[in-house]
């Protein structure tokens, strides 16, 4: 499954990489949570390892920057002091970031959000808006081969 994230600043997202954590609001932790525990059922009746893919992109900054997984269920109870808004976000689960580099929203404009009553592009999604499977990995193919050169670090 695949969904995006909305980061309010370039800090966080640095500090996301460096502590393996990821936190969201009350909603946007409830909605990961449900995505992340649906896939680990199907998963396990499987017998394979769940796979939540998450698309970082930072409020106004023109681009995509990265991708990260999402290993563990939202602990609702956890606080981190990492946030560059100390104190604002509550609950936080583990992350793997598999890419880090910038991905301009031109590249990803014709990816559409079935979702939304407009059929929004997903340079224009929300917090934890999820992707159907092919708008999802239409969008992991292009971060994935993006001769990106700069990002984030």
């Amino acid at each position: 499954r695949f969904l995006v994230i909305k980061s309010f600043t370039e800090e966080d997202v640095h500090r996301s990489i460096r502590h393996g954590i990821w936190a969201s609001t009350d909603k946007g932790n409830q909605r990961l949570n449900r995505v992340y525990s649906d896939c680990q059922r199907d998963a396990d009746q499987r017998g394979e390892p769940a796979t939540v893919y998450l698309f970082f992109s930072i409020n106004g900054s023109g681009h995509f920057c990265g991708l990260a997984r999402m290993t563990s269920a939202v602990d609702f109870d956890a606080h981190s002091d990492v946030w560059a808004q100390e104190g604002k976000w509550k609950g936080t689960f583990k992350v793997e970031h598999i890419f880090v580099k910038d991905v301009p929203n031109r590249e990803l404009r014709h990816i559409k959000l079935p979702n939304s009553p407009e059929r929004k592009n997903v340079t224009q999604s929300r917090d934890t808006q999820e992707l159907d499977r092919e708008g999802g990995v239409e969008l992991l193919r292009i971060v994935h081969g993006f001769p990106a050169r700069t990002s984030l670090l």
